[in-house]
């Protein structure tokens, strides 16, 4: 990711920030316009071509999507053209990031979406057939969050649902599993928090849930958000990742060493 791009984020992230508490339809407009724009390679450059007066491309924003959204949502969109992107591609990737982050906006408790993403990843996860329907690029884009709906429609929530149906849509490349990591980082860093990837043999209990929480948010000094992953290999303890740091107390890590000091 390019200088221009992280700075571009930043800015777009406070511009989420200052709409308060927004409401799904807004979340479902920024969608639209943002797949529509997608689709349309040459509306793309357009938008996003540095050479161009930012009034131009604001004014380029509002003609061809003003019509078709509310005040919010074409406001979004005009500050995402406004900003310096280092690359078209990278221009694209930020536009999904917005759309994810005015979804998390919407809803009173982002870290509910963030845990709902992760449960619906390792679903995919668990399941190799679905996993490759999804992530084949020969697959019709429609078809998919067809199937996602169907299949998850009324087992989350409409922001969570929303977010999953639009990246199966168009993952711009990524594999269905990092995909949705990725949109649960984007929901935790939108309520302020850091997302802790924690591997258990065995699923936690709310309050052990709670207490690890608190402990992580000590450790790392910034509130941290936890998503479980089920792996029965670790025998017992368990391994975090939160970014580049990880804590691997896990039985498995323990006997590991030990052998390798037996060696």
């Amino acid at each position: 990711m390019g200088s221009a791009t992280r700075h571009a984020l930043a800015a777009l992230k406070n511009s989420v920030d200052g709409w308060g508490q927004a409401e799904l339809r807004d979340a479902e407009q920024v969608f639209a316009a943002v797949n529509a724009a997608g689709a349309n390679q040459h509306l793309l450059v357009a938008l996003s071509n540095p050479a161009a007066d930012v009034s131009a491309r604001r004014e380029l924003a509002g003609r061809v999507f003003g019509s078709h959204l509310s005040p919010r949502a074409l406001q979004l969109l005009q500050e995402a053209v406004s900003q310096t992107w280092s690359s078209n591609h990278e221009f694209a990737l930020g536009l999904q990031e917005l759309e994810v982050r005015a979804t998390a906006q919407t809803a009173g408790e982002q870290s509910a979406i963030a845990a709902e993403l992760t449960t619906v990843a390792d679903t995919i996860s668990a399941n190799p057939e679905l996993e490759l329907t999804l992530g084949s690029r020969l697959g019709d884009s429609a078809v998919k969050s067809q199937l996602v709906e169907r299949l998850f429609a009324g087992k989350i929530s409409a922001p969570s649902l929303l977010i999953l149906r639009e990246l199966v849509g168009n993952p711009l490349g990524r594999r269905t599993r990092r995909l949705l990591t990725w949109a649960g980082e984007v929901v935790a860093d939108q309520a302020g928090r850091s997302v802790a990837t924690v591997t258990v043999a065995s699923p936690l209990a709310p309050e052990q849930l709670a207490k690890l929480e608190a402990g992580l948010t000590r450790r790392f000094n910034r509130r941290v958000f936890v998503t479980t992953v089920i792996d029965p290999k670790i025998i017992g303890g368990l391994r975090v990742q939160l970014g580049d740091d990880v804590i691997d107390d896990s039985v498995a890590a323990r006997l590991n060493n030990l052998r390798l000091q037996l060696a």
